[in-house]
């Protein structure tokens, strides 16, 4: 697409296990445009993560494109990397368990400035009190160690990290699930006000449908490894097409007392990610699953920018 800044086309992850290759990404495609969030949702398990780190060359994918300003960089060599990974960059889940507890604040920040090699140190504190300020450290916390910062400050480290090199794109793992609902709520208002500041591009995972409806322009859906639909991020909570979407939508909880939504249980066991049989890999717990269903499925567009993964999409909706 033209305006992407990065682009997954067919995208696959397999890992070698004693049963044989379990499809954690799987044969997944999606772009997301410059300065805007996508979102990533699914139940544990699905392979968002997974996805989020193939992006980023954390794990070297299986087979597939990975398209970054125009250019592939599916596969790339150390000193591509290193380049790239100025330019592409994560904010973990835990913010206890990513961040070094022998290092302070101030050397956890300074740390990518001083091996992108474009700073001399003076420069880099100079930089990270800096950011430190913009992500709302206060300097007295620029000596202490992980341990000693409640779980807000510490993400705060991580989101400080992660833009220290005015990256262009940034995988947010899961960045405020590990947070009470308040400290949740500035650490959002804070990647949002960066965002605004800094045109980030954002690939927000996360299994909180409330977080990514609040953050994320656009949505993909993910279960077991495969999209099932993608769509603006209003048209899938108002109309969502796919029965996954449904039932996870029903289960979002409502203050709205005088509609109250019919929750939609799912049934029926999970099929295992390794070597799955084609077709739908929801059929087993879906209502509307019929013969069709075993046979291969792939996204297609019912709307504008909205795209369902069902063969039964039409006769349900």
């Amino acid at each position: 697409m033209a305006n992407s800044l990065i682009e997954a086309k067919n995208l696959k992850q397999y890992f070698n296990t004693p049963r044989g290759k379990l499809h954690a990404v799987d044969d997944v495609s999606f772009s997301i445009e410059k300065g805007t969030t996508m979102g990533i949702v699914g139940e544990s398990g699905c392979g968002k993560s997974t996805l989020g780190r193939t992006m980023i060359h954390l794990l070297e994918s299986t087979g597939g494109q990975i398209m970054f300003k125009g250019e592939d960089i599916t596969k790339v060599n150390n000193k591509q990397l290193i380049k790239l990974r100025e330019d592409m960059q994560i904010i973990f889940q835990d913010p206890f368990s990513s961040l070094n507890p022998r290092m302070t604040t101030m050397e956890i920040v300074t740390e990518p400035l001083l091996l992108s090699k474009r700073f001399s140190k003076k420069e880099a504190e100079e930089r990270a009190n800096e950011i430190m300020n913009t992500v709302g450290l206060s300097p007295r916390l620029w000596n202490a160690y992980p341990h000693e910062l409640d779980g807000g400050r510490r993400q705060r480290i991580g989101v400080a990290r992660a833009i220290a090199l005015n990256p262009s794109f940034v995988v947010c793992d899961e960045p405020v699930s590990a947070l009470d609902v308040s400290i949740q709520a500035q650490i959002l208002n804070l990647m949002q006000d960066l965002q605004e500041k800094n045109e980030l591009t954002y690939m927000f995972i996360t299994h909180d449908m409330s977080v990514v409806r609040h953050i994320s322009q656009n949505i993909c859906v993910m279960y077991l490894g495969q999209l099932v639909e993608c769509s603006p991020s209003k048209e899938l909570f108002q109309q969502p097409l796919h029965p996954y979407t449904k039932a996870l939508l029903s289960a979002v909880p409502s203050t709205d007392i005088q509609h109250k939504k019919e929750r939609i249980l799912l049934k029926g066991e999970l099929v295992s990610p390794v070597n799955p049989k084609p077709g739908c890999r929801f059929a087993a717990r879906c209502n509307y699953a019929c013969d069709r269903c075993h046979e291969p499925q792939k996204l297609e567009e019912i709307s504008p920018g909205h795209f369902v993964s069902c063969c039964r999409v039409n006769e349900i909706n």
